[in-house]
């Protein structure tokens, strides 16, 4: 065991590459945090967390003024103890999104850490239970799409190996809905999956209206059709609907998606590593999920997730979005599959001139010994 010496935090502003839009939102920044633990034995970890275009600099205040003091001198494996004082030290402001994504930029650092120590990769430190995992994209499936180009995408992910395709939803109409699913369906045909995401736009009324147009068509799942605080609205619509519900990436505790599971409310548990607050807490909600035969399908952090859908078996998916090209090496992909990697730790092999000259300005500082 070794204490923790060093901490650097800094935070980077990607740009998506393709415009992303969705029934509530436009993605149009992704501000990225990292934090940076050297222990005393001169070993580094390297985590992250992201948002979506707001809060990054609140999440690197409450790192500076907050965590990163409370971790210096820590032992470095005692992950657990860490995570949980960490989340008390903030318990007046949690359960919440910007102290989940501060929490998963430490928790992903200290992973990262024991990973490479250890020599071994994060999908086998975390359970090893396959090399690879089948890939639905969503790249291509944003609201924003027309028919045509969403069923052109779908059929070039078909012919790359790919199992499935995420469509938003979330038209004025249903009419408008339907069409573009239908497109896909009958280009892609009854074999390839085809997954949908409302983003929390409709009311319990509206997602009912679709149940039965999203199982005409086959569809996989029906994602986030209400208000993610509307835990008795979906359990009303899972006991309703026999298109799976898929909900998770807006809960940002174990104790949400105990609620969820407990009410009956999702047939699908899709929790996100940089919002529930790390790998410490994701890991529980995987085991849990199991524990009640539910399936565990990430949202985003793709780079990430690879090595935690294949560290359980019940992960059947992985998402894609690409979000790092611009800053690490390409996530391995083989015949529509994503292969966990094999190097120690997380697995990210990071650019590390992009880390340091895409920084945000004023966004940096660096920690040592027992204060900054």
């Amino acid at each position: 065991m070794a204490t923790i010496e060093r901490v650097e935090i800094f935070m980077l502003d990607l740009v998506p590459k393709v415009k992303r839009t969705d029934a509530i939102q436009s993605f149009n920044s992704q501000e990225t945090p990292f934090v940076r633990i050297t222990d005393k034995d001169g070993a580094v970890g390297t985590g992250y967390s992201y948002t979506i275009g707001d809060g990054g600099p609140a999440v690197m205040s409450l790192l500076e003024r907050t965590f990163i003091p409370r971790l210096l001198g820590r032992e470095a494996e005692e992950i657990e103890a860490i995570w949980r004082d960490l989340l008390f030290a903030s318990h007046a402001t949690s359960v919440g999104p910007i102290m989940s994504l501060a929490l998963a930029a430490i928790d992903t650092a200290l992973w990262d850490l024991r990973g490479k120590k250890a020599g071994l990769p994060l999908s086998r430190l975390a359970g090893g239970a396959k090399r690879k995992v089948p890939l639905y994209t969503t790249e291509g499936g944003w609201l924003h799409i027309e028919p045509q180009a969403l069923a052109e995408d779908a059929l070039a992910a078909q012919a790359n190996g790919f199992a499935g395709s995420k469509v938003k939803i979330g038209k004025p109409t249903l009419a408008g809905d339907r069409e573009r699913l239908q497109t896909v369906r009958e280009a892609v045909g009854p074999d390839y999956e085809i997954m949908t995401d409302a983003n929390q736009s409709m009311t319990s009324a509206k997602a009912l209206r679709y149940a039965s147009m999203l199982e005409e068509l086959n569809i996989a799942w029906f994602e986030e059709p209400l208000p993610a605080d509307d835990i008795a609205g979906h359990a009303r619509l899972a006991g309703q609907c026999r298109v799976p519900v898929a909900v998770g990436e807006s809960l940002y505790s174990p104790g949400q998606f105990a609620d969820y599971i407990a009410a009956g409310a999702c047939g699908i548990v899709q929790a996100d590593v940089a919002r529930i607050g790390g790998i410490t807490p994701w890991l529980k909600v995987a085991h849990m999920a199991e524990a009640h035969n539910l399936a565990i399908c990430p949202h985003f952090l793709m780079e990430l997730h690879v090595s935690l859908v294949c560290a359980v078996p019940n992960a059947p998916w992985l998402e894609y979005i690409p979000q790092l090209d611009e800053i690490a090496a390409p996530m391995t992909i083989e015949n529509g599959q994503a292969v966990a990697p094999l190097s120690p730790g997380l697995g990210i092999e990071w650019d590390e001139q992009a880390l340091t000259s895409r920084r945000v300005d004023g966004l940096s500082k660096t920690f040592t010994g027992g204060g900054n």
